[in-house]
């Protein structure tokens, strides 16, 4: 491959689910009574999107090179994201080499450190690096898993995230993650329907197939502790992201805490290696499950799976469709992949971001090989209206 330059980065906005997951229409099993944080207010208990989960809408950065090949990617963040690329992380991509993806990302985070750190400036470095991935195997007309350092496996194995693990596992997964219904404020009422909907699963699906309870960061550590004990019942696998995610001494608490044999998993809303050290090294979880659209992409990924593998803990990370799936088939502490099911009722395998991606692999019998399309093997869909709010090089 030519020393190729990047001539141009773009950012652009999104409205329309295909990209932010949570922004569904209604009906969907992912906005419906969904423990939360704000669960507490009931003005915001029973939809997600009522305190503004969807606001953003989804940020999509192409970077075009000096022989017009472009690489792409899509990320959360919408519009406060897409100011950030074209006004701030640009000019340390435009006039670089395209393989230069550990000296861009270090100046991205680096010059962003005043203001950044996690949260959205994460998801736009995140995106970027991505879609520097991309190109660079568009360039070499190699898939991002090669670059990465080749498979170690022939093919993936998932387990689904939905509101029915009953057909999941009719599906083929490998296991089930349910949304947690209710938390704390929900008193002892809620906590009897969430063990009564586990209940329920585990006697459709039998005693071999996993259950998991994703609690999306809405409980404490005592009512934590509490539906963990309860749940051993009914085999509960794990329990995930039970507390806020900088409550590092509360997991560490729990990890020790839940019956013997059961999980605590956590990071979908952690970043870098520097968040997920701390995870580690206070021994808070025994899978964790980053971003790779928010944790600081690809680049960062590597460092934080490098930083688990050394001591012992797995890492799955959280959804993101191709963009984890070339990643999690390269590692060994990676074993298998969370699917989610973006389909209404969670009841058939769609792609996850429908409709602005095509190509988009899915898996058939919760089991799929990652094509061998250079780059994440995705393409832009061209009927999808994209908006650049924010054109640097017209200013």
């Amino acid at each position: 491959m030519a020393n190729h330059k990047i001539r141009q980065v773009r950012a652009y906005v999104f409205h329309g689910g295909g990209g932010d997951y949570h922004d569904q229409g209604p009906n969907h099993w992912i906005d419906d009574h969904i423990a939360t944080p704000m669960s507490k207010y009931p003005a915001y208990r029973q939809s997600r999107q009522s305190f503004g989960l969807n606001v953003l809408g989804t940020l999509v950065v192409e970077i075009e090179s000096d022989n017009g090949t472009v690489g792409f990617a899509v990320s959360t963040g919408g519009e406060p994201a897409a100011w950030i690329v074209e006004n701030h992380l640009g000019r340390f991509l435009e006039g670089a080499q395209v393989a230069d993806t550990e000296r861009i990302w270090d100046q991205m985070y680096l010059s962003t450190l005043f203001y950044g750190r996690k949260g959205i400036v994460l998801n736009a470095i995140s995106c970027v690096d991505l879609a520097l991935w991309d190109l660079l195997g568009k360039l070499r007309q190699e898939p991002v898993y090669q670059m990465l350092g080749g498979p170690v496996r022939d093919e993936l194995v998932f387990y689904a995230t939905g509101a029915r693990p009953d057909l999941a596992q009719q599906m083929g997964f490998i296991g089930g993650k349910l949304p947690l219904h209710h938390g704390p404020a929900a008193g002892e009422e809620g906590m009897k329907q969430n063990l009564a909907l586990l209940s329920e699963m585990r006697f459709r699906t039998g005693d071999d197939f996993w259950l998991m309870y994703d609690c999306w960061m809405s409980l404490d550590l005592n009512y934590a502790i509490r539906l963990a004990h309860a749940a051993a019942e009914f085999s509960l696998k794990w329990i995930e992201e039970a507390l806020p995610p900088d409550d590092y001494w509360g997991y560490a608490e729990l990890k020790r805490s839940v019956p013997p044999g059961m999980l605590v998993t956590t990071g979908e809303h952690e970043a870098t290696r520097w968040g997920f050290r701390l995870l580690l090294e206070m021994q808070c979880a025994d899978i964790i499950q980053p971003d790779v659209g928010w944790c600081g992409g690809i680049t960062e990924l590597i460092k934080i799976s490098a930083l688990a593998d050394a001591r012992g803990v797995l890492v799955v990370p959280h959804g993101s469709s191709v963009y984890s799936y070339h990643f999690v088939v390269t590692r060994h502490n990676s074993p298998f992949s969370e699917f989610l099911m973006m389909a209404p009722a969670a009841d058939k395998v769609v792609p996850m971001f429908a409709p602005l991606l095509l190509d988009e692999p899915v898996p058939v019998n919760g089991r799929m090989k990652v094509p061998d399309t250079p780059g994440f093997g995705v393409r832009l869909n061209p009927d999808c209206k994209l908006h650049r709010p924010y054109n640097h090089a017209q200013k």
